[in-house]
């Protein structure tokens, strides 16, 4: 959330941000709203200390006299009361359209309206080629009786899917050399609730605006899709020691995601599911753009070193403005490539938000100074599971129809090299 008054003072910026976010909302009317509501406040204010002194009069009164104080003390009460009731209405107003407001894109974030102008930044590795005619990940996963997507449909639904035997080991192995790897980089690891309270995602931006991609329970709690999401919850309305910054986190936890608008996309396999599993970085910081934008390379190169571990290509790539959610300043992609499809598929995205989140959680600390200040925060995919099978499988497939485990994970596979069927 961005302060009011920065809003009020930089109008065209906050405008020029919205349209390069492909975000529609009526700045000119918030500001208007926020006019009325303090013209509101101040009337109520004024009529309060009106009914105080009246009040105070009444004890000194006697007669008619103190009959009329009554009856003013009365009607001021009234006149109070019929304010609030309108200040309730405005304030309402005001807040929708304030949870609506987005972060300002950083000057670097390029133009465009969705993935498809997102801008390569760096591309590592060599795409994999084959000397036989290459399988993707569901025949593979299929043959090796890796996975059951007919069972997983008839149970679930649509996109429902049953990891089974080495597919199981492999995403265990993923996940605990995932704990280790970012162990190293100093991150203190948390499992972290799905069932979330709806202001933990209005804290982190997720709405009110990606409403229809949220799964909500009987009981109006929610499902989350990232552990962003509970993590940012976690120091919620807490004043933070300056000293303890930066604040690491790598969250585990299962995820949940409607894919509502993703009808007809990726309908087969494990690209796009309901429910998956992910490991994920979170930050705290002091306030500070230049500090922000360090730890942004650092928690992506994180994630790419991860990739690179396990040798599989990528690229990275700069998000444009309407590829950008509501709250971040800037945000990178990790795309993995998979063979079967010919083309880079997204595994990771880190983002910067300044104090927009924040805000929003009231998560604040006490600079040199002594001035309570907004931490900033930032967030980055470690891996998800099991999206990452797809590019492992397919890149390490052989002519057999077996999958070459990466050596970084086969410590964590008990020793084995290669899955082979009935292996």
């Amino acid at each position: 959330m961005l302060d009011i008054k920065f809003i009020k003072e930089n109008r065209d910026i906050v405008k020029a941000a919205a349209i390069k976010k492909n975000i529609t909302v009526d700045v000119d009317k918030l500001i208007r709203l926020d006019d009325e509501r303090l013209t509101m406040l101040r009337e109520r204010e004024s009529l309060r200390a009106e009914q105080n002194t009246q009040s105070k009069k009444i004890q000194l009164l006697e007669g008619s006299e103190r009959e009329q104080a009554i009856t003013t003390v009365k009607t001021l009460k009234e006149k109070i009361q019929s304010l609030e009731e309108q200040e309730k209405k405005v304030q309402s107003k005001w807040q929708d359209l304030m949870w609506q407001i987005p972060n300002i894109p950083d000057v670097s974030v390029p133009a465009g309206e969705s993935d498809e102008d997102n801008v390569q930044i760096k591309e590592w590795g060599t795409k994999t080629q084959f000397s036989f005619t290459p399988k993707d990940h569901i025949e593979i996963m299929h043959n090796l009786d890796m996975v059951d997507f007919e069972r997983g449909s008839k149970v679930h639904g649509f996109r429902g899917y049953y990891l089974k035997n080495d597919a199981v080991r492999l995403s265990f192995a993923i996940w605990q050399y995932a704990l280790d790897f970012f162990g190293n980089k100093g991150f203190n690891p948390m499992i972290a609730p799905a069932i979330v309270r709806e202001d933990n995602l209005y804290g982190t931006g997720h709405l009110p605006n990606e409403a229809e991609d949220v799964y909500k329970t009987q009981d109006n709690d929610y499902l989350s899709g990232t552990a962003e999401v509970p993590v940012m919850g976690y120091h919620s309305n807490e004043i933070l020691q300056e000293s303890s910054f930066p604040i690491k986190y790598l969250a585990f936890s299962p995820c949940y995601r409607r894919e509502a608008g993703s009808h007809g996309k990726d309908t087969k396999g494990l690209i796009r599911v309901h429910e998956f599993y992910k490991w994920e970085q979170v930050m705290l910081c002091e306030a500070s753009h230049e500090v922000s934008v360090e730890y942004h390379e650092w928690i992506n190169r994180n994630t790419e070193e991860f990739i690179e571990s396990m040798n599989i290509p990528y690229q990275t790539v700069l998000n444009c403005g309407g590829d950008l959610g509501q709250g971040q300043v800037k945000k990178y992609d990790i795309e993995l490539w998979v063979p079967g499809e010919q083309k880079y598929r997204e595994i990771s995205s880190a983002s910067y938000f300044h104090d927009f989140q924040t805000r929003r959680f009231n998560i604040r600390y006490k600079d040199d100074e002594g001035t309570l200040r907004f931490a900033h925060s930032l967030n980055c995919t470690a891996i998800p599971t099991p999206r990452i099978l797809v590019s492992l499988i397919e890149n390490f497939q052989t002519e057999d129809g077996d999958i070459v485990i990466p050596e970084v994970l086969q410590k964590y596979m008990g020793g084995m090299e290669v899955i082979k069927k009935n292996s």
